[in-house]
């Protein structure tokens, strides 16, 4: 931005007004910044990066029958919740070139690329301010390592709450500021995407109610007319999958969904603070290194408090402003106002939930994905940093602090996504061991396996279904099969291979089957697998 523009004196708290010809380069710079965050996201799935697991293979087999007409399921298999919508996005990329984790994950990254943009036009419609955009994109260009398992992993859910999320924003901002252009269409949007996020995962539901009476504080006389009843339908279609199985089957997914968020475990109110509140936040939102956080990156955790309660009261300033002249894209203050408040309400009530739950205090390395959405209320929080960092004379004393917030946030970010990228060699060669791996088990004829759960549906995905696999524990007993079929037919085959990972406790207790005996086993070696078979 020029000097010119950079000196004069601006309301915190308004928009600024669209900028001209003179800022140009930002429009290349933010293309750039977009053009980035998606190349660098398609160089790590061509890296298979983040490396994929059974849960990502469980979606990809779901993908693949459906590809086939042999099942369309409504749940991830193996479970009453969470609803396989990326199944039914991969499934049309199955049919046309066949099953492979890059064709599963093109929908995910397709999904990212939407977020990334619906981000940017959200940004400029709340603030008018093209190189406070820029700076979003260049955040959410970003991926630290749980960030991009969030993105890119099919493993349900999250690849599509942060799109629908910004999506929701977008357009209660358009339906509030009363903007006339395919009213009645997106109304119905609305409706379809908010129905549509009850069944493929209800994290995303602060965002969808904070939304929503956004909506209904603005519009409420237009709800109680043909915008209502378009809502109502459009979102009962969006939730029809579950709607439709509850119906059928009289059970319930609200109580899968507590379970799952640890409602039938218990953790020390401690370890939940310090999960949901120190470790959760930095970890979720890509300002920590793979699996973990050092010290002087937890930083975050400390200024996210501070910066939730500035931009909770600078938006409802804003919103308690007397109605004035429309601010950017003819959005009057008291929308933007509205929208950044009820994003900074939805992002409290996620860590709220997140905190009280028991996952929080057992497992905050791996469940500080259910703070992804968090992502969502990025423009909201940094705008009022991001106007203090360029604030009028009389806040002059608050400008470096905001500075500093803003260039450490930048450069976390920055150094979490360079951690992340450096894990691409070690994911490459487990992926190429995997390979042969399958390759050795087609070599030997094997088509019915035992394994561990996170050997046995990834490796018939991999296999598509050529080889199948039941799971078993370290103990040689069964295990959690998701898709029970594979069980049965394993069970069928009589004496079927065993698979495990080198060192694994299953390889040890399997080796004791080496020796002589009637349930002896002879053993194939992989890097990093070993296979037993059956004596004949």
């Amino acid at each position: 931005m020029t000097a010119g523009v950079r000196d004069k004196p601006r309301s915190a708290d308004r928009p600024r007004p669209r900028p001209g010809a003179r800022l140009a380069p930002v429009g290349w710079l933010t293309g750039l910044a977009l053009l980035g965050g998606i190349g660098y996201r398609l160089w790590l799935v061509a890296h298979v990066t983040p490396p994929t697991n059974s849960d990502e293979a469980t979606m990809g087999l779901a993908a693949l029958h459906i590809a086939r007409s042999e099942g369309f399921p409504v749940w991830f298999y193996g479970q009453q919740y969470m609803g396989t919508l990326e199944a039914y996005l991969a499934a049309p990329v199955f049919a046309l070139a066949g099953p492979s984790l890059f064709g599963l994950r093109l929908p995910t990254l397709t999904l990212y690329a939407l977020f990334l943009l619906l981000a940017w036009r959200l940004t400029l419609r709340l603030t008018g301010d093209r190189w406070f955009g820029l700076l979003v994109v260049v955040l959410l260009a970003l991926g630290a390592d749980r960030v991009v398992k969030n993105q890119l992993i099919a493993g349900g859910g999250y690849p599509e709450m942060n799109a629908v999320g910004v999506a929701l924003a977008l357009l209660a901002v358009d339906l509030a500021a009363g903007r006339p252009e395919w009213r009645l269409a997106r109304w119905a949007a609305w409706g379809f995407l908010a129905g549509l996020m009850l069944w493929v995962d209800p994290l995303v539901l602060p965002y969808v109610v904070a939304t929503g009476t956004v909506l209904v504080g603005f519009r409420h006389r237009e709800l109680c007319g043909r915008a209502g009843v378009l809502v109502g339908a459009a979102a009962v279609l969006g939730a029809a999958p579950l709607l439709a199985h509850s119906l059928l089957t009289g059970r319930n997914p609200v109580s899968a969904v507590l379970a799952a968020g640890g409602a039938d475990a218990s953790a020390e109110w401690g370890a939940r603070l310090h999960g949901g509140l120190l470790l959760g936040p930095p970890l979720g939102m890509g300002f920590c290194g793979p699996g973990s956080c050092a010290t002087w990156q937890l930083w975050w955790a400390y200024a996210l408090p501070v910066v939730l309660a500035v931009a909770a009261g600078t938006a409802w300033r804003t919103l308690r402003r007397p109605p004035a002249s429309a601010g950017s894209d003819d959005v009057s203050p008291r929308v933007t106002g509205a929208v950044r408040l009820a994003l900074v309400l939805a992002a409290v009530a996620t860590l709220v939930a997140y905190t009280v739950s028991s996952s929080s205090g057992l497992t905050p390395a791996e469940s500080s994905r259910y703070l992804s959405t968090l992502l969502i209320s990025v423009p909201a929080l940094l705008w009022p940093v991001w106007t203090l960092a360029w604030s009028r004379p009389g806040w002059t004393a608050a400008r470096p602090v905001a500075l500093v917030i803003l260039a450490a946030t930048l450069l976390t970010a920055a150094y979490a996504t360079a951690q992340a990228a450096r894990t691409t060699p070690a994911n490459r060669a487990d992926e190429a061991r995997h390979a042969e791996l399958v390759a050795t088990l087609r070599h030997l004829g094997v088509r019915q396996v035992r394994a561990g759960y996170w050997t046995c549906n990834r490796l018939t995905f991999a296999t598509a279904e050529e080889v199948v696999c039941a799971v078993v524990d370290d103990n040689l007993r069964p295990g959690f099969d998701r898709y029970p079929a594979y069980r049965r037919e394993v069970e069928r085959a009589g004496a079927p291979a065993w698979v495990a990972p080198a060192g694994s406790p299953l390889a040890a207790r399997l080796d004791g089957r080496l020796g002589a005996g009637p349930d002896a086993l002879d053993l194939v070696t992989v890097d990093g697998w070993r296979i037993y078979l059956p004596r004949a």
